[in-house]
């Protein structure tokens, strides 16, 4: 086992000012073009509209500026990690929690701007202290704040800004270096003063998501090797330095306190423990049990039976552990087992789509889950950018009149749900149903097994789980598929495995969650673009390779009014949903987080639901 020991101490003795540096390549640069004078710099930016708060705010509506500082919080998880680099292929899904996340802070690297999650996509000023784009979003220009700096005592400057953008364009994963590659000139407009102009407008998120590139030391960071999964500390402008690494086992994160932006209101009532401790368990209920005996101060609950009957310990019912269930303000995460497409197996969308049909979410919610899950039907659920249940509008036609017949009449109508089976398990009427979709893609029933009519290959395949859980659903589902002769095995891998093939797409069917917003955007390419389907760990997990899919990513990054945008949402949705790239599982209704009392969370929580860098210590 490797341990690294961090000292905390901050040094002082390279500080290095980098303004005869900047005030070089300003001249090497030119000065600002005239026209762009008439834009006004602004504290804020929002994907439509405004931002919601005014310059003079104090803190971000979920967070407590007066919340106490100091205490330790630990934090469970289960997995493991063997890379501190979340920005490249090699590390991305293996990388140590906490270095920049939502719901665990952005405790090593920061961003230019920062999100309020608030609201559904606005930013506000932090490591540049001011802000200006146009109207097309051709541009964008940043003042940095002369007092960022990094841990170690160094400035952060426009050059930091620049090396960070182009090594994660040359070398990181997409999305990333997707995203930064639509950068086509950078400029030194002034001291502390950055313009990005991009190949055009038309993704008018991508200003955004350019914003919240992570910004990387450059005396630190080894560029030559930076494609390399590494353990070496990475350098960065966060509230928080590492203290100690032991790879799969724990990292301990320690307040920097010369953090340089903890007086900015954008930092108001965050990052108030004075340790993180994340813990790494290999499976869940090792981590569950961890949490009744203390030795984790909150866990997340994604698991209604542990959430119904896990709470008969002692310190539970003592009232010394809490249950949080808290109402989220976005679309529900589309959960499903999700199909690799590049598989001759799932090519068909009638086979993906009969498969589909015949999970009972009936009877593994009533006698799994207590009835507690609701049933996902597409990636927008309980939003307005949903399609279920709406027919489509004109604006909606029109955006899909060039590609006719991709989404199905009941889809188109509006009057699409999942399979509805009776709960019993074995539903002779979905049975029959789907057995009728099996037929349209050449397949039949002979000797009590489903076969291809054509090469008499049976319909047979494998799907991979990475947890108990998962090894749970899948089982009860092969249950119902063995009815209609359908050969399925379920393999349970250890993290790093399930990881590893799920980059090299080395698997039949996999569990997979796609994380919702109220401003989906450039993500969508990463996810289910004809681009990203053969590239290497993009998030294209199904391996998705349609036209009609692009264009509505497309006109969704390019709308420029909500009404646009809600139908590019919802086209999107009805398209994804036609082609059946998934068998759609189920949500919980709220966000479920238990801790112990020694923990406080805020009285208000993002549209998010929780994240620890706005709680503090009852002890201080």
């Amino acid at each position: 086992m490797r341990l690294f020991r961090i000292p905390t101490a901050i040094s002082r003795s390279c500080i290095v000012f980098s303004a005869l540096v900047a005030v070089s390549l300003f001249s090497a640069s030119g000065a600002v073009n005239a026209n762009d004078d008439n834009v006004p710099w602004k504290h804020g930016i929002a994907m439509h509209g405004e931002p919601a708060l005014p310059e003079d705010y104090v803190s971000l509506p979920y967070a407590n500026p007066d919340a106490p500082k100091g205490g330790v919080l630990t934090l469970g998880v289960q997995g493991t990690f063997d890379s501190l680099n979340q920005f490249i292929v090699q590390g991305g899904w293996t990388s140590a929690r906490g270095m920049r996340e939502r719901d665990f802070g952005s405790n090593i690297f920061e961003s230019l701007l920062a999100r309020s999650y608030a609201e559904p996509f606005s930013l506000y000023t932090h490591v540049a202290q001011r802000v200006r784009m146009p109207d097309s979003r051709e541009w964008i220009e940043f003042e940095l704040n002369p007092n960022a700096k990094f841990s170690d005592g160094t400035p952060l400057t426009v050059e930091d800004v620049i090396f960070s953008l182009e090594i994660i364009r040359d070398k990181g994963r997409p999305p990333f270096s997707n995203w930064y590659g639509e950068i086509v000139k950078k400029e030194v407009t002034g001291e502390n003063r950055l313009k990005l102009t991009f190949k055009n407008g038309e993704n008018r998120e991508l200003p955004l998501l350019i914003a919240l590139a992570p910004i990387l030391s450059k005396k630190h960071t080894d560029a030559e090797n930076f494609d390399k999964s590494t353990l070496t500390p990475p350098v960065g402008s966060g509230p928080y330095v590492f203290d100690t690494i032991e790879p799969g086992r724990r990292v301990i994160y320690k307040k920097n306190p010369d953090y340089w932006a903890k007086d900015l209101p954008i930092k108001a009532g965050f990052d108030n423990f004075d340790e993180i401790r994340i813990e790494y368990f290999r499976d869940e209920t090792t981590l569950q049990e961890a949490f009744k005996k203390g030795l984790i101060d909150a866990l997340k609950f994604g698991d209604p039976a542990r959430w119904s009957t896990g709470f008969d310990f002692p310190a539970a019912q003592e009232g010394k552990v809490k249950k949080l269930a808290i109402t989220k303000g976005i679309p529900a995460p589309a959960q499903g087992i999700a199909f690799n497409t590049r598989r001759d197996a799932f090519k068909d969308a009638s086979v993906r789509r009969a498969l589909a049909m015949l999970f009972d979410f009936e009877w593994i919610n009533k006698n799994l889950y207590f009835g507690l899950y609701k049933r996902t039907a597409g990636y927008w659920d309980n939003s307005v950018l949903s399609s279920i249940g709406q027919p489509a509008t004109e604006a909606e036609k029109n955006l899909l009149a060039n590609f006719p017949g991709i989404v199905r009449d009941d889809v188109m109508n509006g009057e699409w749900f999942p399979a509805q089976a009776d709960g019993s398990g074995r539903d002779r009427k979905i049975l029959k149903a789907a057995l009728e979709e099996f037929k349209k893609a050449g397949y039949d029933l002979k000797d009590r097994k489903l076969v291809n009519t054509a090469t008499g290959a049976p319909l047979a395949f494998e799907i991979m789980t990475k947890n108990e859980d998962e090894e749970k659903v899948a089982l009860n589902y092969v249950r119902t598929l063995e009815l209609l002769g359908i050969d399925v095995s379920v393999r349970t891998v250890d993290p790093s495995q399930f990881e590893d093939r799920r980059i090299k797409r080395e698997f039949d069917m996999v569990f997979n969650t796609w994380y919702a917003s109220l401003s989906p955007g450039a993500e969508q390419y990463g996810r289910w673009s004809t681009k990203s389907a053969d590239a290497e760990g993009s998030w294209n997990v199904v391996g998705a390779k349609e036209p009609a899919i692009d264009a509505m990513i497309d006109s969704i990054v390019g709308a420029r009014t909500k009404e646009d945008f809600t139908a590019a949402v919802r086209a999107l949705d009805r398209v994804l949903i036609s082609g059946s790239y998934v068998v759609p599982l189920y949500h919980l209704p709220d966000d479920w987080v238990a801790h112990w009392e020694r923990i406080v969370p805020p009285a208000q929580h993002s549209l998010y639901g929780h994240q620890f860098d706005v709680w503090w210590s009852a002890e201080k």
